[in-house]
């Protein structure tokens, strides 16, 4: 589907560089079937290019698992070893759009996610923050919230870990600003 740019307030075409101190990556799993266990990735990096026609715009993210914050120390390595990331064979984990499409006012970016060393399919329900001037004179960014869903399994995560302790359902949450180049 073709989306008018002219439909979207203040849009700016253009290669934007993912600022990490402003953004988040972010996951939520439930422990134990009661509670909510929450994490994010410190380490991050990317791009997002936007084009004269949305549907033609990209979006690439590396980030580092060894950067995991869970605010427990003990939890984060364990989430670093062979049993979940396996941080020191699969040093990243990775996200390459390889479609954007508009749905009412959301954007469902479609992509492949790479973690341990296995990519699959994902779509990610994205909501357009808006673009906006930067905090050094001249410059732009955007800003963007995206959701999606994994099954843990599917990347080869967990798979000795009994769902009874961590469950098999992996919410991944992006709040992600990134700056205009040039």
């Amino acid at each position: 589907m073709t989306t008018s740019t002219t439909e979207i307030p203040g849009y700016l075409t253009g290669t934007w560089s993912i600022d990490p101190v402003h953004s988040n990556v972010s996951f939520v799993v439930r422990h134990l079937g009661v509670t909510r266990v929450r994490g994010r990735f410190t380490d991050l990096a990317g791009e997002i290019v936007t084009a004269d026609d949305v549907a033609d715009s990209s979006v690439t993210a590396t980030m580092q698992a060894a950067s995991i914050d869970t605010t427990n120390q003990q939890r984060d390595e364990h989430v670093r070893s062979a049993d979940f990331l396996d941080a020191e064979n699969h040093p990243t984990l990775s996200f390459r759009s390889t479609g954007v499409r508009v749905d009412g006012e959301d954007y469902l970016i479609d992509g492949e996610l790479t973690l341990r060393g296995v990519t699959r399919p994902v779509t990610l329900i994205a909501e357009l923050g808006g673009f906006g001037d930067g905090m050094t004179e001249g410059s732009k960014v955007l800003g963007v919230s995206a959701r999606t869903e994994i099954k843990r399994s599917d990347f080869g995560v967990g798979t000795n870990i009994p769902t009874a302790v961590v469950s098999e359902k992996v919410v991944i949450e992006l709040d992600i600003e990134a700056v205009r180049q040039g």
